[in-house]
C-alpha cells in the first residue's frame, strides 16, 4: 500500500479508534456496578488513561485528516504515553495486582497502533518538508 493511501485511511482509523476508546470508557467508568463486575478487574489507572486518551486519539486523527503539522508529533506523544502506561501496568501485573488478560491485549494492539501512526505521521512530515505535505 502506498504511502499516500496509508494518510488516506490513517485518520480516519484514529478517529474512529479514538470514539470507541471514549465510548467504551465511558461505560465502564460511569455506568453501574453491575456494568464494572462485568468488566472483572479494571485496573483504574489504566482506564482512565485510555478513556482520557481516546479524546486525543480523535484530536490527532483529525489533526492528520487536515495534515496539521503538529499531528505527528502529537501521534508521537500518544505512542509514548501508551507504552509508558504499559509498562506501568507491567508492574501493576508484575506486583501481584489484579488485571483483566484481554486488558493486555487491548493496551499491546492501541501501542502498536500508535507507534504505527507516529511512525507513518513522522515519515510523511519529513517528506513533506520538500513537498509541503503538512501545514
Amino acid at each position: 500500500m502506498k504511502s499516500a493511501r496509508i494518510l488516506e485511511w490513517l485518520p480516519i482509523a484514529a478517529i474512529a479508534f479514538g470514539v470507541l476508546t471514549v465510548l467504551s470508557g465511558g461505560r465502564a467508568l460511569f455506568s453501574g456496578m453491575e456494568v464494572r463486575a462485568e468488566l472483572g478487574n479494571i485496573v483504574p489507572f489504566v482506564l482512565w488513561f485510555n478513556f482520557l486518551a481516546g479524546f486525543v486519539y480523535v484530536l490527532a486523527g483529525s489533526a492528520l485528516l487536515l495534515a496539521k503539522r503538529w499531528a505527528a508529533p502529537l501521534a508521537l506523544f500518544l505512542a509514548v504515553s501508551t507504552v509508558l502506561v504499559f509498562l506501568a501496568f507491567a508492574v501493576h501485573i508484575a506486583t501481584g495486582g489484579a488485571f483483566e488478560a484481554r486488558t493486555v491485549g487491548a493496551m499491546s494492539l492501541r501501542s502498536l497502533f500508535w507507534i504505527a501512526v507516529a511512525l507513518v505521521a513522522l515519515r510523511a512530515m519529513t517528506a513533506s518538508a520538500a513537498g509541503s505535505k503538512l501545514r
